[in-house]
This record gives structure tokens, C-alpha cells and sequence, in this order.
């Protein structure tokens, strides 16, 4: 899978939900809200004022990985 800004966060979980806790970490504990599902990357991140590029990064590194 490959991770851009604008990949919606339900479906990076359900394409692999171990990356959960890269999400957690950064303070987005509301993963199971249907409404973060719907969110974009860079639109979860804005709301906790986290950098959408290291969490982009980080997420492709372990898709990457994985494969």
C-alpha cells in the first residue's frame, strides 16, 4: 500500500490495522469513530496538530517493509 496525504485513515486500518498504534501515538485516539475513518491524513492531523508527512513517511516505510 502506498500512503499519501490524502489516503483516507479507514483504509490504511483496514489494510493493515497493526498500524494503529501510529496513530495512537500521535494522540489520535479516536480510531474508531466513524467520522476519523472518513478523514483523510492530512485532515486528522491539522485537527491534533501533528505533521502529516512524518505520519506519511512512517506509514510507507512500514508498508515497505511488510512487502
Amino acid at each position: 500500500m502506498q500512503v499519501t496525504k490524502q489516503t483516507i485513515i479507514g483504509d490504511i486500518l483496514d489494510a493493515d490495522f497493526n498500524v494503529a498504534p501510529f496513530f495512537l501515538e500521535i494522540g489520535m485516539h479516536c480510531l474508531g469513530c466513524p467520522a476519523s475513518r472518513g478523514e483523510s491524513i492530512e485532515e486528522a492531523c491539522a485537527v491534533h496538530g501533528t505533521d502529516a508527512d512524518a505520519l506519511v513517511e512512517k506509514l510507507n516505510a512500514y508498508f515497505a517493509e511488510k512487502n
